[in-house]
């Protein structure tokens, strides 16, 4: 989420200001959501957010290295990158994540979903959206896509019948 569900989150917001300016005096007929362009401005959004946070590390003299790395046996701090071997008194290793998608074999119809991810690809805003889970993403991205105008309902599993 961070600065991608940030934005779709004051979206939401202003959805709501504008929900209730009735109730103190403003006629607001007529205002109408566009999906496509609050995707396309937060995009560009993070665009410029990601320039500006590499060139900031570039300047503090710091090396990014992408690719799959692994810890080595050696005696001092070292990382193993694409068969590259960096050694440093400290090391970060920003691994980012992703979500698993189980295979259609243990859950039918999953293929067919989106993940959190997959949410600020989406290029509209859906007439309909079920939301899968209760942590804060879940909760968070069915808020905004119910204030935003889409039917949305959140399921939550249960381990136990009480």
């Amino acid at each position: 989420g961070g600065v991608c569900g940030q934005v779709m989150w004051y979206a939401a917001v202003h959805a709501e200001f504008v929900h209730d300016h009735a109730d103190y005096g403003f006629e607001t007929p007529g205002v109408k959501f566009n999906w496509r362009t609050i995707k396309e401005k937060r995009d560009a959004y993070v665009t410029r957010l990601n320039e500006i946070y590499e060139n900031n590390l570039k300047k503090a003299c710091v090396d990014i290295i992408r690719g799959y790395g692994k810890f080595t046996a050696d005696p001092q701090p070292t990382v193993e990158v694409e068969g590259k071997k960096y050694t440093a008194p400290h090391i970060l290793i920003a691994t980012g994540g992703r979500p698993a998608v189980p295979p259609d074999s243990q859950i039918p119809g999953a293929s067919l979903g989106i993940t959190s991810d997959g949410f600020f690809d989406l290029e509209e805003l859906p007439r309909r959206s079920v939301i899968v889970g209760a942590g804060y993403i879940a909760v968070e991205i069915a808020g905004i896509l119910s204030t935003l105008g889409s039917k949305s309902s959140l399921l939550i599993r249960r381990d136990k019948v009480v």
